[in-house]
């Protein structure tokens, strides 16, 4: 199993450890600062089975506007690909102007780097679609929760990958674009430290509780856990070149 969207912290050893007891074998590790992309890939020097997202998240688009340091940064050998960037109207912790402007020039680094780009949108359907579609790079929408995004996914071949919260009682829209997405463009992450799978929730998230999320996706779609890992395991090593 590979957990293509994780936020490791100061434990990360420990939780990585965990993983691989739990048959994790591979973690993608995501920055949401310059800062903590440096802290990233010096953890992944020392580990083979981690790999990082190297971008500024849109909450950080005042405080962290410039994207010139992360050139630098994406041509490390385990950089894997360019976010989490997007849009973020729900929370509005950053002006939306600074929040496109930040979004637009990370897409611009996955245009040139021909990294894929790893999308963060929470309430910005249009805007994030606007841009995405134009956008000819490998395009994740990672921790979906945006239905009315599915269709542009589907035309366009994005990749869809979903966290624990699509293991939640009440998330029948998500199970059901889960069941619409091509097995060859679906991922499974954890998103961790946030959203728990249903068996384990409340508990703080981590690498190892992905395969609750694997399972889960393996029953909506009627197909065997291992099939299904067998699956998403090609497809995010090849998304992510692992």
């Amino acid at each position: 199993m590979i957990d293509t969207h994780a936020h490791l912290g100061d434990d990360a050893a420990e939780v990585l450890d965990r993983a691989r007891a739990a048959g994790v074998t591979h973690v993608v590790d995501v920055a949401t600062t310059v800062d903590g992309a440096r802290r990233s890939l010096a953890r992944a020097e020392l580990r083979d089975d981690l790999h990082v997202v190297v971008g500024i998240h849109p909450h950080e688009a005042a405080a962290h506007p410039d994207t010139e340091p992360l050139k630098e940064l994406l041509a490390h050998p385990k950089a894997v690909a360019v976010g989490e960037t997007g849009l973020d109207y729900y929370r509005d912790y950053a002006p939306r102007a600074a929040q496109k402007q930040l979004f637009d020039a990370q897409l611009d680094l996955a245009s040139t780097s021909g990294k894929p780009v790893v999308i963060h949108t929470r309430a910005a359907d249009d805007d994030t679609r606007a841009r995405l579609v134009v956008h000819r790079g490998t395009v994740i929408l990672h921790c979906f929760s945006s239905p009315p995004l599915l269709d542009a996914a589907l035309d366009h071949g994005w990749y869809v990958s979903f966290a624990g919260n699509v293991t939640y009682k009440n998330a029948y829209d998500l199970r059901d674009a889960a069941r619409r997405v091509p097995v060859e463009r679906l991922l499974a992450e954890t998103d961790s430290p946030y959203l728990a799978p249903q068996p384990v929730r409340g508990q703080r998230n981590e690498p190892a509780f992905v395969r609750h999320t694997y399972e889960a996706l393996a029953h909506m779609r009627g197909v065997t856990p291992d099939e299904l890992t067998a699956q998403l395991d090609a497809n995010a090593a090849r998304v992510f070149g692992l």
